[in-house]
């Protein structure tokens, strides 16, 4: 029986941060989707730079990511009712609630764990693990 797996996030300006939140997704089961916020869908930090389709695509290409989608407009739990995965991965700093997740998918019946990854150390103190600082940086060095 394969186990599925559905990680998430906007994936704005992918880097290494990411890349280890997918990795560990997928080793937590056989099959990792991925599903990639609508820009309508993030409202708890500034809106995506990149369009929901390329951030997509550059998902997609990463050799952990079995297949990535696109989020739903309007609720966000329709793709994972269609997918019905063993397991959501939850990003080490992503600000979903575990517990309210827990109880969204009882109310639909939908029966998978909720893990949350790890989060990964940067190499150096060059290295930058999150997209608004890739932001600050190019801001302050060419803004």
């Amino acid at each position: 029986m394969t186990r599925t797996v559905i990680a998430q996030g906007t994936f704005d300006i992918l880097h290494p941060g990411h890349v280890h939140y997918l990795e560990e997704a997928a080793a937590m089961g056989d099959e990792l989707y991925v599903i990639v916020a609508r820009k309508t869908n993030v409202d708890h930090k500034e809106a995506p730079i990149c369009p929901a389709t390329q951030r997509r695509d550059v998902v997609a290409a990463l050799e952990a990511v079995d297949e990535a989608i696109l989020g739903h407009e309007e609720d966000i739990f329709v793709p994972i009712e269609e997918i019905d995965p063993d397991v959501i991965a939850l990003g080490h700093d992503q600000h979903h609630d575990a517990d309210a997740i827990r109880t969204a998918l009882e109310r639909r019946r939908i029966d998978c764990e909720v893990r949350r990854a790890s989060g990964r150390e940067a190499a150096s103190d060059d290295e930058l693990l999150s997209t608004r600082l890739i932001i600050d940086r190019i801001l302050e060095r060419r803004g």
